[in-house]
């Protein structure tokens, strides 16, 4: 049972519904109140590879396409750890998703793997390669 958000005490009754929502009233102390919507909780995982993903330089709304979780849901996850990015550097980052058999292909090309840096995480049954080049000067 549910205890009063003002007194703490758990002498309640409903008390009706408002906006599709249990209403209770607390006997000791008179106060009427809803309980609270829980929200949908994600699964850590999925924020730990969002923040990673917007520290690799992706945008909220590429985060999204790729996790299927909310870019706000991301902007709030990044406002609530504090996140940062570092500064602008002389790297560019780019990635790119493949299937398993995709990915060891992709892994054979030599030039696939010169000149740059890169990391592969998994989403699934697919593949994430994120890829560090520098920028080419002019």
């Amino acid at each position: 049972m549910h205890n009063c958000p003002k007194c703490q005490q758990n002498n309640i009754v409903k008390a009706g519904i408002i906006k599709e929502r249990q209403r209770f009233l607390c006997k000791d102390c008179n106060y009427y109140f809803t309980v609270k919507k829980l929200g949908k909780k994600i699964d850590d995982y999925y924020v730990t590879k969002a923040l990673q993903l917007y520290l690799e330089g992706l945008s909220y709304r590429e985060i999204e396409r790729i996790i299927g979780v909310s870019h706000v849901s991301i902007s709030s996850w990044i406002k609530k750890y504090n996140i940062s990015r570092p500064p602008v550097s002389e790297f560019h980052t780019s990635y790119k998703i493949f299937k398993q058999n995709e990915l060891i292909d992709y892994m054979k090309v030599e030039d696939n793997l010169k000149g740059s840096g890169f990391i592969i995480t998994e989403f699934g049954d697919k593949y994430m390669v994120i890829k560090w080049e520098r920028f080419k000067k002019p």
